[in-house]
C-alpha cells in the first residue's frame, strides 16, 4: 500500500508556521516507520511555503532525518487549502484505529 502523511498536525505538533519549532508526535512517527518496515511506500507531503513562497525544504529533510521518520519520498509545496475532501481522505483518528 502506499500512505500519505502530512507533516504539520499530523506527524508534529506545529503552532501555524512557526515550522522550526515544530516538534514530533512520537507515536505518529512509530506508526509511520512501522508501515515502512511492513514493506509499505510512506510518502510525506507539506504545503510549507505554499502560501508565502518560502523554500523550507532543506529544514524539512533536517526535521524528518532529526525524528527520525522513515520515508521514501518528500513532497513539497503541495496546494495550500483550509480543508481536503476526497474519498480517500482519512483523520488521524481513523488511522491510529484501522494501523
Amino acid at each position: 500500500m502506499i500512505f500519505m502523511f502530512d507533516i504539520d498536525n499530523t506527524i508534529t505538533n506545529t503552532k501555524g508556521t512557526d515550522y522550526p519549532n515544530s516538534r514530533p508526535i512520537q507515536e505518529m512517527v512509530d506508526r509511520i516507520n512501522s508501515l515502512y518496515d511492513m514493506g509499505h511506500t510512506v510518502k510525506i507531503t507539506t504545503s510549507r511555503g505554499s502560501r508565502s513562497g518560502k523554500d523550507w525544504h532543506e529544514l524539512t529533510l533536517k526535521q524528518l532525518k532529526q525524528w527520525g521518520v522513515k520515508y521514501h519520498e518528500l513532497i513539497m509545496k503541495k496546494p495550500f487549502c483550509d480543508h481536503y475532501i476526497g474519498d480517500e481522505v482519512m483523520s488521524i483518528e481513523d488511522f491510529k484505529e484501522r494501523f
